[in-house]
């Protein structure tokens, strides 16, 4: 009978084997770094029993012993033996992975995993580190170094592997630059910027993405690419190759105060609405305020947009806004003759800031701010951390598409109830497509915000 392969050979081929299959590579790559995961715990696990042991598999006890008197090993040989192993589930963000995990017999004391510890299903330093892995520049020099420094060189995979890894990574992001869009339908689009150092001996570049919530309430990874600054031209580019791939005007856009990136989008998309994210401003705000007064003014500021006041009373449209447009004159009046600079911050372009108080009363808290997009790229810059400078612009946008790609599947969507569905369905037919007899001039309420920064 032919010999069982050992966990870890027995992933490694399984690897292996996936490029041969003619399969999918979005498929393909899904289940690349699923089985990478499992190879990198795998390893782990099996690495922790060597130890333990103080021998590597299938060697005897005597040599090992031998050999750690010769001083070649620190940890002492301990009685016992592996008598196969039983399976353990995994809860990671891939989806639950199962671990072949060694059962020993024969030890004089009892085996506990560091890695997985008493009933512990769910790790990320691990899953973390793969992920980072198969992006990590997509040098394949850097994948296999990633992983031996990490676990030794034993768990690196082939260079075959690993550059079809990254050939595919390549590949898929390229096909995704080019997708129509004309099948996505958007109410909410929300877009900003990351900056990554991309060219030696230059600055920081900005990496621009685009995402957004579906009519239908589903969040969509909407577009990604590099430019050189911030700029109008940067934004209008990269906002009108969307638009040319068939993407319709959202009804909001939500997006920090970048005057490059307001501008373009009150050109490109001329019909939609504009939030400025209240997070941003209030930073903006909180950086003009001595520190002895900031938790007071902090809260105030965000006192104006607490409609808990209201209760059943809030109903959407211009009479709320008019309300917190009130609240914002009472916040410059209270603090306008310590704070000029603050309140003349607050004030610039203040009519975005309440913008998002036409839409369903359900949305408001996700929709007044940015921080959809923002937590996304925090991740993306932690992980890119590990690499401090990317080898060349293509190195660098593809393992951020493929990180935001990966994370776009664990998004919220939003909810959508009739009401709030009226609510949108009434702004797309005034925004989008007014009836003929009818101007949005006619009605200032529904005409849209393209006061400058």
């Amino acid at each position: 009978m032919p010999r069982t392969l050992p966990p870890v050979q027995a992933i490694r081929a399984e690897i292996d084997a996936l490029f041969t299959e003619g399969r999918d590579l979005v498929k393909v790559i899904e289940d690349v770094a699923r089985l990478g995961a499992r190879l990198i715990i795998q390893t782990a696990v099996e690495a922790e029993v060597d130890a333990f042991l103080g021998r590597a598999r299938y060697q005897r006890a005597a040599t090992a012993t031998a050999t750690a008197t010769a001083g070649d090993a620190e940890a002492p040989v301990r009685p016992g033996y592996r008598n196969g192993h039983c399976p353990t589930t995994v809860k990671t963000t891939s989806g639950p992975i199962t671990i072949a995990r060694p059962k020993l017999r024969g030890t004089t004391e009892k085996f506990a995993s560091r890695l997985f510890g008493a009933g512990v299903t769910r790790t990320h330093a691990l899953e973390t580190l793969v992920i980072a892995s198969f992006v990590r520049g997509l040098s394949v020099r850097d994948v296999e170094g990633a992983l031996a420094d990490a676990l030794g060189p034993k768990t690196a995979l082939s260079k075959s592997t690993v550059s079809t890894i990254c050939q595919a990574i390549i590949a898929e992001y390229d096909i995704w630059c080019r997708r129509d869009l004309t099948a996505v339908e958007l109410d909410y689009l929300f877009l900003d910027a990351s900056h990554f150092k991309m060219h030696d001996g230059s600055r920081a570049e900005p990496i621009l993405a685009a995402w957004g919530i579906t009519t239908a309430g589903k969040p969509v990874f909407v577009g990604l690419a590099a430019a050189g600054s911030e700029s109008t031209d940067a934004w209008h580019d990269f906002l009108t190759d969307l638009a040319g791939r068939g993407l319709r005007p959202p009804l909001l856009i939500v997006s920090d105060g970048a005057p490059g990136l307001i501008s373009a989008a009150e050109q490109v998309f001329a019909s939609s609405l504009r939030q400025r994210c209240l997070v941003h401003r209030a930073r903006n705000v909180l950086a003009k305020i001595s520190a002895g007064d900031q938790a007071e003014v902090k809260a105030a500021y965000w006192h104006i947009f607490d409609l808990s006041d209201l209760g059943d009373e809030a109903e959407v449209g211009q009479q709320l806004v008019d309300w917190v447009q009130r609240r914002i004159d009472a916040f410059a009046e209270t603090w306008a003759g310590r704070y000029p600079a603050a309140v003349k911050c607050l004030l610039t372009d203040r009519q975005s800031l309440t913008t998002y108080l036409r839409f369903p009363i359900e949305h408001h808290k996700r929709v007044r701010h940015s921080n959809f997009i923002e937590r996304t790229f925090g991740e993306t810059r932690r992980r890119a951390k590990v690499i401090g400078r990317f080898p060349a612009e293509t190195s660098c946008v593809s393992p951020v598409w493929a990180v935001l790609d990966r994370a776009a599947r664990g998004w919220r969507g939003f909810t959508m109830t009739s009401t709030g569905l009226r609510t949108l369905q009434d702004l797309r037919r005034a925004l989008l497509y007014p009836p003929t007899q009818l101007h949005p001039a006619d009605d200032p309420s529904l005409a849209p915000i393209t006061e400058a920064a």
